[in-house]
């Protein structure tokens, strides 16, 4: 594991979002994920499977 960098200097227009569905047991079962990007960097990213609209944890 590499301890992560810090970037100060990294802008928040180069942050780019995807969410998706993933459908896994063909079709039986699907869930939701979100990725959260750099897109100045190939290597600053997040997945993340527990997606949960804002209005639904209100």
């Amino acid at each position: 594991m590499v301890p992560a960098e810090s970037n100060t200097s990294a802008e928040s227009d180069s942050l780019q979002s995807h969410s998706y569905r993933i459908t896994v047991d063909d079709g039986r079962e699907s869930f939701f994920a979100l990725s959260i990007e750099d897109a100045s960097s190939e290597e600053a990213w997040l997945m993340s499977d527990t997606v949960v609209a804002l209005e639904n944890m209100r």
